[in-house]
């Protein structure tokens, strides 16, 4: 398992990515690291919630499928 603490305390990015994460999930251990997250959801088939309007965030369906529909 990650040390997701200690890499948020190594990011030189971290307060600058926090202003722009839009993750509602308050469990989630990679806000403010990006390159976490984005690996994370990729290797579940997903995006991260910074492509979601919010609404469609809240739903927590980070799906390919669901970023498709909801720019329809």
């Amino acid at each position: 398992m990650a040390d997701y603490a200690r890499m948020r305390d190594e990011c030189p990015n971290v307060t600058e990515n926090m202003k722009h994460c839009t993750c509602t999930y308050s469990a989630c251990d990679k806000k403010g690291l990006c390159c976490q997250c984005l690996h994370y959801h990729r290797r579940n088939g997903e995006l991260p919630a910074c492509y979601f309007t919010p609404e469609v965030e809240k739903t927590y369906d980070r799906s390919i499928r669901r970023f498709i529909q909801s720019k329809k």
